[in-house]
Order: structure tokens, then sequence, then C-alpha cells
């Protein structure tokens, strides 16, 4: 594998991350198979994020740094914004694989080529990546993710030709871009798929660049009302992430928050086909869940 004629390519849209940028780095040149390209696109940092990457870009030919004008705050459609300069810079640029890295991660030096391996073995493999465990203080807790339907944004790597047929990702004022672009390659026919047993390190808990983990929580129910999940979806997925900490208030937090949006009757960033097609998924996920108890009764 180490020798394959595979090639990919990374994109990471990084604001003010000096805290973990450093690692994420270590981490990509440190691979035994190297990206052909890494841009990473400084989206407005102020803090020393443009210095750190510079350092490496003086002695790592496959990294570009691209700086960015970008709003005063954090934004979900400013960091897709950023992620197409990126994009648009890869343009000519021959690769098979393209991937998303946030700038707070880290992992093995085998990551790549482990995931690569997996593409390579499934031809219907449209994206894929590891898992990811996220610091809660001092102990590492893996992420709840359903690995047959989804990877964590933050490590999405894409066959070329399906990032391709979806077109990228969208730029939703909530977010949640990573999860539609799952939805939109499952609609084009492709497999979503996460592999346990290869792990990510997620330095700072996911959501929580604005606030802490219950105003992540609000936030995340106002997304997926947002996305159009289904209310019957909403609420088994809510005592589904009882498991994840803050346990049962962080799923209140998230049901207050798609309740607050649906009363608000906010306007939903989706196509009618993409809502139709989530909502019919949802709904046979949930009826497999109910046959399989029904059968363990």
């Amino acid at each position: 594998m180490k020798n394959s004629n595979i090639s990919y390519v990374l994109f990471t849209a990084a604001r003010n991350e000096e805290e973990h940028i450093e690692e994420t780095i270590k981490s990509v040149i440190s691979q035994t198979i190297l990206p052909k390209k890494w841009v990473i696109v400084s989206d407005g940092s102020t803090d020393s994020t443009d210095v750190i990457v510079k350092q490496y870009e003086e002695n790592f030919n496959f990294i570009k740094l691209l700086p960015r004008e970008a709003p005063c705050i954090r934004s979900f459609v400013s960091k897709v914004y950023a992620i197409r300069e990126a994009i648009n810079f890869l343009h000519g640029i021959e690769y098979d694989f393209i991937g998303n890295l946030d700038a707070d991660v880290s992992f093995e030096s085998t990551y790549y080529e482990n995931v690569l391996k997996r593409f390579k073995n499934n031809l219907k493999l449209g994206i894929a990546g590891g898992v990811l465990f996220e610091r809660v203080r001092d102990r590492w807790i893996r992420q709840f993710v359903s690995e047959m339907w989804s990877v964590s944004g933050p490590i999405q790597l894409f066959r070329r030709q399906c990032y391709e047929n979806i077109g990228g990702y969208l730029p939703l004022k909530k977010g949640g871009v990573d999860a539609i672009a799952e939805v939109m390659a499952r609609m084009n026919g492709w497999e979503v798929r996460s592999f346990p047993e290869i792990k990510v390190f997620h330095h700072r808990r996911t959501g929580t660049e604005k606030g802490n983990i219950l105003y992540a929580r609000f936030h995340q129910g106002q997304m997926e009302y947002s996305h159009g999940y289904h209310p019957l979806f909403e609420v088994m997925r809510c005592f589904a992430r009882t498991r994840e900490k803050p346990y049962i208030l962080g799923s209140i937090f998230r049901f207050i928050g798609f309740c607050f949006s649906y009363v608000q009757k906010e306007k939903r960033g989706l196509s009618h086909e993409i809502i139709k097609y989530l909502r019919r998924e949802q709904m046979q996920r949930l009826l497999t869940i109910f046959r399989f108890y029904r059968k363990q009764a």
C-alpha cells in the first residue's frame, strides 16, 4: 500500500487554532502515505495560527497556507467558503481522494494508509474515516457515531467522484454540512462508513467552539430541525444520546433546541428532495430497530 499510486489531498479551514494545530500538522507530516497537497485556509485568524503553519510550509512543499479575510465571529457559512477557496486552489491537481481535516485532531502515522485500504477494498465506499475520541477532562471518550451511516466531520475523506457528485459541502447557516454531505452521498448511491479500529483524537469537544456543552446540545437540536429531521426520529435520537455526557441534561437541551426552532418556524436550508430522502432513511432505521427489539421480546 505504501508504494500505491493512490493519491489524496486535504483541506483545512482554521480559525484561531494556535492551541492544537501543531499537533494536527505533526500527525499529517508523519503519515506513511503523505498527501499530494494540503491546503490550510486561515479563516480570519487573529492569533498565531498563521505563524505556526508558515513554519511548516517552509519545510514541507505539500503544505500551502491561504490567509483569508472573514467575519469577526465564527460562522459555519464562512467555513464552507474557506473550504471552497481551498478546492479552487486544488484545481488542476490530479488526485483520487479528498479530505476535510479539522485543525484540532491528532492520529497515528498509519491513519490515512489504513483509511485508503478501506476504499481500495470497497469501490462503493464514498466517504470514510476513523472514529473520534474526545477529551473530557483527563479522559478520552469515544464519540457516539453510527458506523454504518456516518463519519465525523473533522476527518471525512471522500472518494473524489463522490465529492464531485454531491458538489461538495453546502453553506448551511446552522451547520451540519458534514452530515448533509453524507445524506447526499447516499442519495447518489455511495456508502458512508466509519471504522472504530482506526482512532482519531479530537482535542476539543464537537460544537463547543462558541460556548459550553449545553449550548452545543441546544444548537444541535436547532441544526437537526433545520435539516428537516422527522420529529419522531429526533425524540428517539435524544433518548439514545442520554449515553453521552452530560447525559439526560444534554438530551433535554438538544430537544429544547429542536422545539424552539419548530415554534419559531425557522426556515430550513435544504431542498425538499433532500429532506424527503433523509426522513425516509430515518423512518427505515427506526423500523429496523423496532423489528430487532420485537424479535428479542
